[in-house]
């Protein structure tokens, strides 16, 4: 019991739970919770990013705000509030990306794997791999490209042709860079 005489449930004194339903004119509490989700987690490492990887961040944050101008056109207040949700966190994340993103330029020289270079090698397993070391949020190794950020990536940068790398229990021997 609180002070006043009202019981109290884990410290919320009774009532509280569904006060915000009640002032938010939500249908219920699975209703509320549907509109309000997690923020996309970001990483905490240096937003390098390409031409191509600025690129798409701006577009993303485009193609999020205009999903949120047409949820926010709809007529029914909860699902206004359900349309809206996806498109409200991806508006944050986008921005925040397009915010901190350091824009690098192409590298000048191939002598030395940097951000931006495509490097192929040679496996342990005697597999060949080319992979681009580009922005986490341009990253898609089906399409050949890695994030900086990666074990593989962090094992390339400023080795030259001829140097062999470990990630993991793998080797990985350096055999051209573009």
């Amino acid at each position: 019991m609180s002070a006043m005489g009202y019981p109290i449930a884990d410290n919320v004194p009774y009532g509280v739970r569904s006060l915000s339903v009640a002032f938010a004119k939500e249908e219920s509490a699975e209703a509320a919770s549907e509109t309000i989700l997690p923020a996309r987690p970001i990483s905490d490492r240096i937003n390098l990013v390409t031409e191509v990887g600025f690129k798409m961040l701006l577009d993303e944050l485009a193609r999020a705000q205009q999903a949120l101008e047409a949820a926010n056109m709809l007529g029914d207040v909860n699902e206004r509030r359900r349309q809206s949700a996806v498109p409200v966190r991806d508006t944050r994340y986008y921005a925040e990306r397009v915010r901190t993103a350091q824009l690098m330029p192409a590298p000048t020289s191939n002598e030395v794997i940097a951000f931006g270079h495509t490097v192929t090698f040679e496996r342990d397993d005697g597999r060949t791999q080319t992979f681009r070391i580009v922005g986490e949020d341009e990253a898609n190794p089906s399409q050949a490209s890695i994030s900086h950020g990666s074990p593989v990536a962090i094992a390339l940068i400023g080795k030259t042709v001829g140097d062999v790398v470990h990630v993991g229990q793998r080797e990985l021997e350096i055999l051209s860079i573009s």
